[in-house]
């Protein structure tokens, strides 16, 4: 079979890149660089390979699926182009009834790195009644700077870099972050939550928390313990009973994994929900290699670090 990706030079075409590289099942096409940003010859590329990765910003992304006219290809988006986009499946197959979409897909939306751990989190309490699509939430995720992509990590890498880059950064303040849209929208809510991302100076790792009161929800912890440990039975997130790092817990443990751990702490007056991943793992670069194992009904886990 095989693959194509339209934007390899970039973080997580590069990842994708060398993780197939390693593959016999796949045969990847590559374009030489001086026909890379071709338009004629990335044409041709995404219609002739079986699934084509698009790791481009959004509206280079947009321009290269309107390239692609024969009715088999299959297209992964990895930008935020067609998220929430009609005719487009959402690439998380952990949920109900997304797996199977994904398997008969041929245009599927590689989740966003906050919003898949939003998501893992929300998704199953909205759908087993936990939550009300019109509640209120508030969430904070903090990520290592490879998120960034290759101008975020050479600011963070160059040897004399600015002293405030050796602090966390919290950014997004607007409140307009570009995962807002899909985390209401495949969660089922009214309302996006007040989302507070921070950046910070590790190489890779994300660790995403949503607090929750008997004002956003009358469930308790061992509710939502009991609907985790129920929803995750297959793919590539699992629950974490109780992550033990002597009272700590770690934006980077799932760093070189591909899989998601959520876990719940707290206490039924104060609940923290916690989800823990790779953000180039099963944030980015993972997640599109499984929807590219389920398109082609491959392993679903074939090529991946779980």
């Amino acid at each position: 079979m095989n693959v194509f990706i339209d934007g390899s030079a970039g973080t997580t075409g590069l990842r994708i890149r060398e993780r197939l590289s390693g593959r016999k099942d796949l045969q990847l096409t590559v374009l030489s660089e001086e026909l890379r940003k071709d338009p004629s010859a990335r044409a041709d590329a995404l219609n002739s390979a079986d699934v084509s990765f698009l790791c481009l910003p959004d509206a280079a992304a947009i321009e290269a699926a309107s390239f692609v006219i024969n009715p088999e290809a299959v297209i992964i988006d990895t930008s935020t182009a067609h998220r929430t986009a009609e005719g487009w499946t959402y690439g998380m197959p952990e949920l109900t009834g997304q797996r199977e979409k994904i398997a008969s897909a041929k245009r599927i939306a590689n989740p966003g790195c906050h919003a898949t751990g939003f998501i893992s989190l929300i998704a199953p309490l909205v759908e087993n009644g936990l939550l009300s699509p019109d509640v209120r939430l508030s969430c904070f995720s903090l990520t290592g700077y490879s998120g960034g992509g290759k101008k975020m990590i050479a600011e963070y890498e160059v040897p004399d870099r600015d002293p405030l880059y050796q602090a966390p950064r919290q950014y997004g303040l607007s409140q307009t972050h570009k995962h807002l849209p899909e985390m209401a929208k495949v969660c089922g809510l009214a309302y996006a939550p007040v989302f507070c991302p921070i950046v910070a100076p590790y190489y890779a790792g994300m660790e995403v928390t949503i607090p929750l009161t008997p004002a956003e929800t009358s469930a308790t912890a061992a509710e939502i313990h009991k609907i985790y440990q129920e929803y995750y039975r297959s793919g590539l997130i699992r629950f974490a009973e109780a992550p033990d790092e002597s009272g700590f817990l770690s934006a980077g443990a799932m760093a070189g994994r591909d899989s998601l751990e959520v876990s719940v702490f707290g206490s039924d007056e104060r609940i923290l929900l916690v989800s823990r991943f790779d953000n180039l793992g099963k944030g980015a670069s993972g997640a599109a290699i499984q929807n590219m194992n389920l398109a082609l009904s491959l392993n679903e886990t074939e090529g991946l670090v779980i």
